[in-house]
């Protein structure tokens, strides 16, 4: 993996000032809160935090997948590189032909839970097929063999028969294998991959993160990778985006986020880690509990958990984002002089 970011690189994917609100029968609920970082073709960027903390709503927003309750800020801008054109995903409208080609084609999307993304009622194969019909354009025959060949790359066995075989009728290792194959028959630039690899066991889990990395070299495709898991993305990530109650805390390569580490709550999640050396050992869990959306606190939103908060300062404004470095960013008052 390579730690340093190009600056002056063109993106495949520029996030600024992302904000998301929900109306509730309890009033707005703020899930994002000006959000900003870039993706650059061919590169895998973590996002991180617990849950709660807007992971999963960032990358609803970019693929507009948003309930009808939940809206984009007008400020806010999302903007996609698609075939040497800039994409302006923010003034598309989520049913839009254009956004309906995108999502699924140019951008696709693993979820956590393949049963909930598979119809129960058709099989592995036909959902497969008509994914890489939509989007490639090509017959009933050549997505077949298109399908046939990806069930075949991402290690299903005996392809010719799981292609007939219904969801239920697989492994969950199996049909997160499928969910991957379908993603990926489209031959997407951009992959969301919202936790893929929670409900595995650790030995699977290492095996699909190995299929991603060999996917992504092969189809030269850029990675956005979201988990609550920082052992997970020091594995696969380039660099790293950490997330709070809706907010950007820190972010920076993965080097930088992994090895130097600067705002207090990345500093928890790394020592929530479990160690080799400290097994029969205790745990040690980010204190206290992340408050409700519908209760933010005032301030830094972390200075409720927060061991090292100024009094006065940090339940009083919020911080703007320090450049420690070319690559490194945090929202954090203790780095200020």
């Amino acid at each position: 993996m390579n730690d340093l970011i190009d600056i002056n690189k063109e993106y495949l994917l520029n996030v600024k000032k992302l904000g998301v609100s929900f109306e509730t029968d309890e009033g707005i609920v703020r899930g994002v809160n000006d959000v900003s970082f870039q993706l650059a073709k061919g590169k895998t960027l973590g996002i991180v935090g617990e849950s709660g903390s807007g992971k999963s709503v960032t990358s609803q927003a970019i693929m507009r997948l948003l309930p009808k309750n939940g809206h984009i800020d007008p400020a806010s801008e999302i903007t996609f590189h698609q075939n040497g054109d800039l994409l302006n995903i923010t003034k598309l409208k989520a049913d839009q032909e254009e956004m309906r080609l995108i999502r699924g084609g140019k951008i696709s999307m693993i979820f956590q839970e393949p049963m909930a993304s598979f119809s129960p009622v058709y099989t592995i194969g036909n959902q497969i097929m008509e994914t890489v019909q939509l989007h490639r354009h090509v017959n009933k025959k050549e997505a077949k063999e298109i399908t046939l060949d990806m069930l075949d790359r991402v290690g299903i066995s005996n392809p010719k028969i799981r292609i007939d075989q219904y969801p239920i009728e697989l492994s969950g290792g199996m049909r997160q294998r499928a969910m991957i194959a379908m993603a990926h028959s489209t031959e997407p630039s951009l992959l969301i991959a919202d936790e893929p690899t929670t409900a595995l066991d650790v030995t699977i889990q290492a095996q699909i993160l190995e299929l991603m990395r060999e996917l992504q070299t092969d189809l030269h495709m850029a990675i956005i990778f979201i988990t609550h898991d920082l052992g997970v993305i020091a594995q696969i990530a380039d660099e790293v985006v950490v997330m709070y109650l809706g907010e950007l805390m820190e972010r920076g390569t993965t080097r930088e986020i992994i090895k130097e580490p600067q705002h207090p709550y990345t500093k928890n999640l790394l020592k929530a880690i479990p160690k080799l050396e400290t097994l029969h050992g205790r745990l040690t869990p980010v204190g206290g509990d992340i408050p409700s959306p519908l209760e933010r606190p005032s301030g830094c939103p972390f200075h409720t958990r927060c061991i090292d908060s100024i009094h006065g300062k940090c339940e009083v404004k919020n911080p703007e984002e320090n450049r420690l470095s070319e690559t490194h960013f945090v929202k954090c008052f203790l780095l200020k002089k």
